[in-house]
This record gives structure tokens, C-alpha cells and sequence, in this order.
């Protein structure tokens, strides 16, 4: 890993087979306030997270209006608008944040329609290159929902539609109404609740953004043999798992740190052995 790190190093990943990107993405949920509940505490440091994010090649930015609640979309908008060319923001709606510590669910078509309007305007966008429904919400039948997010592709405020949150039983509901490009779930060493899906996303080319990547790695002895061995942290060596386990893998590591962006991105030019990458997946 000598040099400056650059996400190009991880390949690439094309989304809806007419975007592609470096298959090292961003998660932009850190650049707000403790407990993603308002401003930065450090807000040019938070600006200058944002900046190093594409110094380094990252071209993909994943975020969501209840992010602050609209604290991330707008200091993306404000720090890196006019963007570069290359640059793919997805951003998620579908949560309400009514107070600090609560997410609730809100899958009524009226609401994600302002929701995604509220979001073309901070980000200073004409369309969201990716717009993710962020979970089903029980009190919505979930073909409307997904056929809000319909109406508004139809009318070209969105290019591509993602769900998150997501059974493989939703997936199948949602593309019975729309072809769907990525699916976001947890995902990360510790918890593989989502390999029946990943393996989905494999035979249909269907991008999978894990979140939570890098949660718990620390945990993990064959984690921790494998970065002593290649001289990395855990969480690059968590990250390098990620992008070996699938090709449809797009890891989204958030923090609010430009050092830590630097340190993540690293991770794109780790290659772990077949018995290093076996270890880790046979943990218990």
C-alpha cells in the first residue's frame, strides 16, 4: 500500500449498466451531528472529509434525506457542487426523523415524493443518479411505495431505483413493478443475515451496498492475523473482505474524517489470500 491511496485500485462496478464507478464508495451518514442529529461539531472538517472523498477517486456518494435530518445531502450539495463528471450520489428516502434516536418508517407516496424533491434541491440535482426506498414501512403496502419512486422516474427526477432494508421476498415485489440496480442491507463480518441476497445480486447483476461494513471486525482472529500479515488495520482488512467476497459488492464506509477516508480507501489495493479470504468466511 505505498503511495496515495485511490479507490481505482478496487476495479470498477457498473450500476443499471450505464453508470460506473470505483467499487470503493463513500456512506456520507458521519458528516452530521452526534447521533446523525444535526450540524458537524467540526464543520470545516466535515467539508474537508467531503473533498478528500473525491481527491481519492471515490465516485460514488451514498446518503439519505434523514441524514441530519438533511444535514449530509446539504453539505454535499454546498462543498462539492458544481460535481465532477464521474461522480454517481445515491441517496435513500422513506424515514422520518422526528427527534434525535428515532427513525421512522414513512412509505406513503406523498411523503417520498416531497422527500425526494427536498433531496433533487439540496443536492442540486435535475435527477438522483440512484434513489433507494431506505425500508418498507408495515403500515404502506409496499407496491405503493415503489410505485411512488415509479412515478418519479417516470418523470425524470430519478434515473435508477434502489431498495434497502430489504427480504428477498420485497426484492422480488419491487421488481415486479420496476427493474431494481442495488439492494443496501447490513452486511459486514459479524453479521451475514444478507448472503442469500448477495448471491441473488450475483446472478442478476444487481449492485449490493453493505452497511455497517466494517462493524465488529475487531472481534474477528483471522481479521486480526490477516491485517498483522499485510501491515493493515482491521478495518481495511474488513473492507478488503467485503470487496472479495462478491464482484457486486460496493463497500460504503462512512466516517467524518478525511484521515479515516485515506485509511479506507487504502483498502481497495489489499489482496487477500484464498485461505486468508476462506478464514474469515468460515468464522463462527
Amino acid at each position: 500500500m505505498n503511495g496515495e491511496p485511490h479507490a481505482s485500485a478496487a476495479g470498477t462496478i457498473s450500476i443499471g449498466g450505464d453508470l460506473t464507478v470505483n467499487r470503493l464508495g463513500f456512506g456520507a451518514m458521519r458528516i452530521t451531528g452526534r447521533g446523525i442529529w444535526g450540524e458537524p461539531a467540526d464543520l470545516d472538517q466535515a467539508r474537508a472529509t467531503l473533498r478528500q472523498v473525491v481527491d481519492l477517486g471515490v465516485n460514488f456518494i451514498d446518503t439519505a434525506d434523514s441524514y441530519g435530518p438533511e444535514v449530509s445531502e446539504r453539505l454535499i450539495g454546498e462543498t462539492l457542487h458544481p460535481y465532477p463528471d464521474d461522480l454517481v450520489i445515491a441517496t435513500k428516502g422513506g424515514l422520518s426523523r422526528p427527534a434525535p434516536g428515532r427513525w421512522d418508517a414513512d412509505g406513503r407516496p406523498e411523503h417520498l415524493r416531497a422527500a425526494c424533491e427536498g433531496s433533487l434541491r439540496r443536492l442540486k440535482l435535475d435527477t438522483i443518479p440512484l434513489y433507494q426506498l431506505h425500508r418498507p414501512d408495515r403500515r404502506v403496502p409496499y407496491a405503493e411505495s415503489i410505485g411512488a419512486l415509479v412515478e418519479l422516474k417516470n418523470e425524470g427526477k430519478i434515473r435508477h431505483i434502489g431498495v434497502s432494508n430489504v427480504s428477498e421476498r420485497q426484492l422480488r415485489e419491487a421488481q415486479r413493478l420496476t427493474p431494481v440496480v442495488s439492494v443496501q442491507n447490513r452486511y459486514n463480518l459479524a453479521d451475514r443475515g444478507s448472503d442469500s441476497i448477495i448471491d441473488l445480486c450475483d446472478q442478476e447483476d444487481i449492485v449490493f451496498l453493505p452497511w455497517a461494513p466494517i462493524q465488529d471486525a475487531d472481534r474477528q482472529v483471522p481479521v486480526r492475523a490477516a491485517a498483522s500479515r499485510h501491515d493493515a488495520s482491521v478495518r481495511q482488512i474488513a473492507l478488503a473482505w467485503l470487496l472479495a467476497r462478491s464482484r457486486q459488492i460496493l463497500p460504503i464506509p462512512g466516517t467524518g474524517s478525511a484521515d479515516h477516508v485515506a485509511e479506507n480507501v487504502a483498502a481497495a489495493s489489499i489482496r487477500l489470500s484464498n485461505d486468508e479470504s476462506n478464514a474469515i468466511l468460515d468464522m463462527d
